[in-house]
């Protein structure tokens, strides 16, 4: 089986350490895409978790549907005081599963990290934040973040903050929505360069993607993204932007979410594992295979039913073996892509 690496999920929302009503992520369960037993079934032996702060107040009526498409309103930013609060619970809660699995999970800042701890079978998650949130303007929380273990953010969510904005969701859509970065975005930016955390530039806005793309000295990296040709999704890239993250050396882990893999933006679990095969087969064409892995979004959004779940991986796999993909460029998609650039990124 060929073992994947994840370019991101947003299982931690769903971790009983951190939620009530939450799953034991070392059992198997029937609820959402991801835990221990699931991830072993379907050869997964690890990938970036996402910290994320719920809104207080969730919006409501915030849909817009016509014959033309559909938009959802971008939510509003959120307090630092209470970013800071909910980031620093889910730190302990990945601490805590941490130590309760005894040896069969390890939170990775490395990629020598990562590879001994595939060599010592235990799942390794490097810790990935969506949204900048829990950031203040001194930047002074970045390095207590990065001593704490994270190595992966993401400026924006779906809505600003002080570094940024985000890109409502919508169909079809250009993700030229909004101004760039802030100057304290770009100072962000800077930071996240000489830490050597990786900047993750999928929910950004395409003005932003542009002032990360002239700022950053790091490979340009989307991790749950598709192709804007294929489907319009405010969520996806343009070809101007699959150039860039070429020419930076950098990549994109594509995102299972079957309304930004339709052509037709819907929300339909029924998706086609051939549609998603051609948004791999459209970035190894633009970009080259060195460029694309996987970032399937698991636990934050709907999936395609053949996947179902985390066990489903080599459904995928076998989609993509049956477009065309080689053994070699299974394994470079499937891993080995997302460990070169993390060695790129990470100090």
């Amino acid at each position: 089986m060929i073992e994947i690496f994840d370019g991101h999920n947003d299982s931690v929302q769903r971790i009983k350490e951190y939620s009530p009503n939450g799953i034991d992520f070392l059992e198997r369960s029937t609820v959402g895409h991801l835990d221990l037993p699931r991830a072993e079934e379907g050869g997964m032996v690890g990938g970036l978790f996402a910290m994320f702060v719920r809104p207080e107040q969730p919006p409501r009526d915030n849909l817009t549907v016509t014959q033309a498409g559909h938009e959802v309103a971008l939510p509003g930013a959120i307090s630092l005081a209470y970013a800071k609060r909910e980031i620093a619970k889910q730190l302990a809660a990945l601490k805590t599963l941490e130590a309760r699995a005894c040896g069969k999970i390890r939170l990775t800042t490395s990629v020598d990290e990562i590879e001994r701890a595939r060599l010592d079978h235990s799942f390794a998650m490097v810790i990935h934040m969506e949204g900048a949130e829990s950031i203040g303007p001194d930047l002074q929380e970045l390095d207590e973040l990065y001593d704490s273990g994270l190595r992966s953010l993401g400026l924006v969510w779906s809505r600003p903050n002080i570094f940024g904005h985000g890109v409502s969701f919508g169909w079809p859509r250009s993700p030229d929505k909004g101004p760039g970065l802030t100057p304290l975005g770009m100072d962000l930016v800077r930071e996240c360069n000489r830490l050597g955390v990786m900047i993750d530039l999928s929910h950004l806005n395409e003005r932003g993607f542009w002032d990360v793309a002239e700022l950053s000295a790091a490979p340009l990296v989307a991790t749950h993204s598709c192709v804007h040709t294929i489907c319009s999704s405010t969520r996806n890239l343009t070809d101007m932007q699959l150039d860039a993250i070429r020419e930076s050396d950098g990549i994109v882990g594509v995102n299972l979410c079957v309304n930004d893999v339709r052509p037709d933006g819907r929300r339909d679990g029924n998706t086609s594992l051939d549609m998603v095969a051609c948004h791999f087969a459209y970035l190894a064409d633009r970009l080259g295979v060195d460029h694309v892995a996987i970032g399937s979004d698991f636990d934050g959004t709907m999936i395609p039913a053949a996947i179902a779940d985390a066990s489903g991986l080599p459904n995928l796999v076998t989609a993509l073996r049956e477009h065309g993909f080689d053994y070699t460029s299974l394994r470079k998609i499937a891993s080995e892509n997302w460990m070169r650039v993390l060695h790129l990124s990470l100090r």
